[in-house]
Order: structure tokens, then sequence, then C-alpha cells
């Protein structure tokens, strides 16, 4: 069956089961079990392994995989056409994909005023303090620089110097990701970035959701455009008449925004991170609650029909109580069809041991771990390969996702056991400099004429042997 026909079907048949014994007057507790029975019946179709073999656990981090035969080719057809045409182009690839008609694609300081009014005070309060959080937490990571003397008269620093011009590409698509906004402004504009270019898809009215542009002016955008998926990687990697062009992109999105980051980047900007489809990870054990559990697979689940979610618990009890629970709560999701649908590609796996657990994580590596766990402080201790950790009962990813202050652009389908999540340092250039005097000369200059002429680079080493005979002969 498939996800919007399953999820018309569940939301039917929970209400039914919900409602109707009131009206037939069936007695309270033949009436729970009633419903216990219908929902036990409608367990989601997500994969189940229990004790899996070495050979399956393989297919359990498998990602979901989508044809991208013709993806290189609609994307650089896209991106060459950006680069020849510039505004005219955009504005045309929006007329197509997101069926909006532009006279411009700046955002004027009237649409910002005009958004301001929009985004109601308690909103209003939730971005600042989400920001004041992401802040708090990135400006405790600047770099304090460090200087060695590597040998007598030779002095070697380090400083960070921020990358004057970032992009940040923001999603629109079925849901506003204003959060994005701060999680990537509010780094860049503490490391120093002296411009900060968004761009982000319009409605179809041709506006910016009010909430996107408020979270710009909060955390210090220069400029928002009206732009989104292949065409908004291609104005800010290459420059149009409106949209500056910009020294690294950050910033999620699907699977051709992705395509478009990778292909600028081989020539004319750096990127962030390779990502994919969001996913997230959660080890649980007898103690857990099967409510949390539900609702942190739903919550990733609900980004996109190409998401994927995992729980590994070491309770047989666990594992079906919470699959009566994502059921019901799935039929409550105004997401829900997306969300039966990454349900789809997802996975439960019963496991003998947490370090069993532990083992399926680290070998997933993946962007979001939750460890809904007695022992959590300990686990999370062991673990290799995660983008971000969730620990405790208490803590779910949705927390970081907004305002816990850490952030949540992070990596994905297993590229965690290679790169960082966005922080600081990503808004960064680390900057090497050295000093040598007379006395550095002495210390380490024979050592440089002798791996030079080793090495066959004789103008390196006559580079030296100069100074050496000037400091000689001074």
């Amino acid at each position: 069956m498939g996800a919007k026909n399953y999820g018309l079907l569940l939301s039917f048949l929970l209400f039914f089961t919900f409602h109707f014994p009131l009206f037939i007057n069936i007695p309270i507790f033949a009436a729970v079990n009633f419903r216990l029975l219908i929902i036990e019946s409608l367990k989601i179709p997500m994969k189940i392994y229990k004790y899996p073999s070495q050979e399956a656990l393989h297919e359990i981090v498998k990602r979901p995989t989508k044809d991208a035969r013709d993806l290189t080719s609609i994307v650089s057809a896209v991106l060459d056409r950006i680069q020849a045409e510039g505004d005219a182009a955009v504005m045309d690839y929006e007329r197509q994909f997101d069926h909006v008609e532009l006279s411009r694609l700046a955002v004027s300081q009237e649409e910002f005023e005009r958004a301001e009014q929009l985004v109601s005070p308690a909103l209003k309060a939730a971005l600042q303090q989400a920001h004041d959080n992401i802040a708090r937490f990135h400006q405790a990571q600047r770099y304090a620089g460090i200087e060695v003397e590597t040998a007598p008269g030779v002095r070697c620093w380090q400083k960070a110097v921020p990358i004057e011009s970032v992009g940040l590409y923001v999603p629109g698509g079925t849901a506003p990701l204003f959060s994005t906004v701060l999680m990537l402004a509010t780094p860049a504009r503490i490391a120093g970035c002296s411009e900060i270019v968004l761009c982000t898809p319009p409605q179809r009215d041709g506006s910016v959701h009010p909430a996107i542009l408020m979270a710009a002016r909060i955390a210090g955008v220069s400029q928002v455009f009206k732009a989104g998926g292949v065409q908004a990687i291609g104005a800010m990697a290459y420059g149009t008449e409106s949209v500056p062009r910009v020294s690294k992109i950050f910033g999620p999105g699907n699977q051709y925004v992705q395509a478009a980051k990778q292909q600028v980047a081989l020539t004319k900007v750096a990127i962030d991170m390779p990502a994919g489809p969001s996913e997230v990870l959660v080890v649980a054990d007898a103690t857990a609650n099967p409510a949390f559990v539900a609702a942190d697979l739903l919550s990733q689940a609900e980004h996109g029909m190409d998401s994927q979610v995992i729980m590994v618990t070491t309770s047989e009890a666990m594992l079906e109580a919470v699959q009566t629970e994502v059921a019901q709560q799935l039929a409550a999701l105004p997401r829900q069809e997306i969300a039966a649908a990454a349900l789809e590609n997802s996975r439960l796996v019963l496991v003998a041991s947490s370090d069993e657990a532990l083992a399926i994580s680290n070998l997933y590596a993946p962007e979001h771990l939750i460890l809904e766990t007695a022992d959590a402080e300990q686990l999370a201790a062991r673990v290799v390969n995660a983008g971000s950790v969730f620990i405790g009962h208490l803590t779910p990813e949705s927390a970081g996702d907004y305002a816990s202050g850490t952030n949540h652009t992070l990596p994905t389908n297993g590229w965690a056991t290679a790169y960082s999540g966005v922080n600081l340092d990503a808004f960064c250039r680390k900057i090497t400099y050295q000093h040598i005097t007379p006395e550095g000369i002495g210390a380490i200059g024979h050592t440089v004429e002798l791996m030079a002429e080793a090495e066959s680079l004789d103008a390196h080493r006559n580079a030296m042997t100069l100074r050496v005979l000037k400091c000689k002969n001074s």
C-alpha cells in the first residue's frame, strides 16, 4: 500500500476506533480493548531485525538510494545557464520550478519591515532565545591562536581569519526552515564574515516566509534573495547582476541542491559538506519511554520521504511498544504522508546488549544519535561516528534543531565518519605565519638546503643558501 493511502486508512481507522464505541455505548473496558486490537493491527511497516547476523548489518545500515542517472546532466544544464544568463535565468527557473513570477530577486527593506509585523511576539521571542543560545555556544569556539618557537630564532604561529563572503541556502519547500537561518548566519556573524548572502525559495505570492526574514534580521544577514534549488546555488557560486559571488556555500537541500553544491565545488566555490536526506538513530533500552522514542523517530521521518529512521533496542517489549506508539502518533501528524513514506525506509532492530547497539550506531554513523538508555552518559563517551549526540530520556533531537545551542547542519549519509557539523571554524580559514631571525637561519638553514637538494629543487635550496651566506657575512 502506498504511503498516501496507508496514511488515509490509518487516520480513518484510528478516528473510528476512538470515537465509534462512544456512539454505540460499548463499555469502556471493551472499547479500550477494541482500540488496542485495531492499533496493534496497524503497526507501521518498518523493517524489523531481531538479533541480526553480521551479514544483516550491511542491510541495516544501508541508506535509501535514488536513481541519479539524469541528475548530473539536469543540474549541469541549469548551472551553465545561470553562469551565462545571470538574473534572467534565475527568474525563469523560479517561474518553472517554484511557480512564481518575480520582477526582482533581492528582498527589499519594505519586505523586511512587513515581515516583522507579521511575526507574532511569541515567535520573535523564541527566535531571539534560540539565537542567543546558538551564539553563546559558537562564541565559546573562538580560536585563540598558538605561537611556538620551533627552533632558536624560528617563530611560528597561526590565527583564524574569517571567510569574507559566504552564501547560505535555506530550503523553503514543504517547510520554511527559519531555524536554519539562525544555525548558519549566527556563527557566520560571530566569525566576522563581512558579507552574508542568503538564498531561499519564495512563496507562491512572491514573498519570503516572514519568519525566515525575521531570523535573518536577528542573525545579521547582509542580503536575502528569492531563489531556490539549483538556481540559488549557481547564483551564489557564479554571481549574477543581483546576487554576489561568494567564497563558500552552506546549507541543506534536496538531491538537486546537493548535486549542485558538489558540482560548483569542483571549480568555483567551497561548500560546507556533502549531505543527503535527514536521519536519526535511537538507541533505547527497557528504561526508555516508548512515546518519546516514537516521537523522536517521527520528528525525522516528517522531514522528507527519503529520510531514514532507525531504532536499536535491547528490549523486545520496547520494540513492540514503539511500533504501536508510532502508529498512534503518525495518525495525528499533518505531514503524515511524508512521514509514512520515510518509515518504509526505516528499521527497528533488536540486539542482545548495549555494546551491540553502539557498534551498529558507529557503523551507521548517523546524522543524529539519541541515547535513551539508563547508561546513556557511558555510551556517549564511546561514540565514534555521529553528527550530533543527544543524551538521556529528556533530550530530544528537536532541541538541537532549534534552541539548545548546538548546530543542526550536520553530515548525513554516513559522512559523519569524516566530517564535522557546521561550527565556527567552518566560517574561518587558519593562516600560518613564520618569522626567522639570523639565529633561526643558523638553526635550520642547512637542513633546508639538504632536503631541497635531495628533492632536486635547486631554486628552493638557493633561496635558503643566499640567506645563509648573508647571515655568515654580516
